[in-house]
């Protein structure tokens, strides 16, 4: 991995670690729907100003039943689950918890396919779930009303990338921007007709919509071509690892700019989740790269 990817990767990571913090800012304000909609909205205006300068079309007769289901099961019902969650849970446990997608991913492929896993498949799902009860039976949060319903939405918004994932291997080939690009307009009107329903409690202020900036554009925008571009360079194997570097950032960003309490019960729990995850997807830490900067 050369240093310009490695540089990526890091970035990215915190970029997707800091869309827990910008949505437990933004989310008390204006609510899931409001939320969700500037974000997506800001996404796709971000990324259609891309395509026009690249002259990438989105071929919408042929694909746009896939932008959608793509759309709704990518973005449109995960972030609006986070939007909810982020109400009530702290960015540390959001991003934790979202840390599981890879076992729901690898748990629906099994169904998918009416394969059983592996004996260290179901030792990383089990690990899994081991660190989400550990997160959930020790801290403090979890025991707020409506903490239940809330952990309950981050992990069917994970469940829902899980969906994504297995349904894109399965989809017909599209390019990785126009998956992108597609998504977020098909997301932008999947999100629309819940507007009317779940108005903002509250009026934004200058610092809210900053963050809604920051979480469409940086987060979304900026992150999905950040991560394409590592998948092209690097492939999607070793693209993979920003699921491992994230939730540390999200709990980095939490304690830094949110004051948030963190305890052993969340480092030991991340540590079992991404252990889980590790042996689940079959990744291996390369450090070849590392090898070559020592001259080893």
């Amino acid at each position: 991995m050369s240093t310009s990817n490695l540089l990526r990767l890091i970035l990215l990571a915190a970029i997707w670690g800091g869309s827990f913090l910008f949505m437990r800012i933004a989310a008390p304000v204006l609510g899931a729907a409001v939320l969700i909609e500037y974000r997506v909205l800001f996404a796709a205006l971000f990324l259609g100003v891309i395509a026009l300068l690249l002259k990438k079309s989105l071929d919408l007769r042929q694909n746009w039943k896939h932008y959608l289901i793509l759309g709704l099961f990518n973005s449109a019902l995960p972030f609006l689950m986070f939007g909810f969650a982020a109400r009530t849970l702290s960015a540390s446990l959001l991003a934790v918890l979202n840390a599981t997608t890879p076992l729901w991913g690898t748990l629906i492929a099994a169904l998918w396919t009416r394969q059983m896993v592996s004996a260290k498949v179901m030792l990383g799902l089990l690990m899994g779930a081991c660190g989400v009860a550990l997160l959930v039976g020790f801290d403090h949060i979890a025991s707020q009303p409506g903490a239940g319903l809330a952990i309950a939405a981050v992990l069917f918004a994970a469940f829902n990338y899980g969906i994504a994932s297995n349904y894109a291997k399965h989809a017909k080939s599209v390019e990785p921007f126009a998956n992108a690009h597609g998504s977020m307009w098909a997301s932008t009107l999947l999100v629309l007709p819940a507007l009317p329903f779940f108005p903002a409690p509250g009026t934004p202020t200058i610092g809210i919509m900053a963050a809604v900036l920051a979480l469409g554009i940086v987060c979304s925008g900026i992150a999905y071509l950040l991560y394409f571009r590592l998948i092209q360079d690097i492939g999607p194997a070793s693209a993979l690892t920003v699921t491992f570097l994230s939730p540390l950032f999200g709990i980095l960003w939490g304690i830094l700019f949110l004051g948030e309490h963190v305890g052993w019960y969340t480092f030991v729990g991340a540590a079992i989740v991404i252990t889980g995850t590790a042996l689940v997807t079959g990744f291996r830490p390369n450090f070849g790269f590392f090898k070559r900067q020592q001259g080893l």
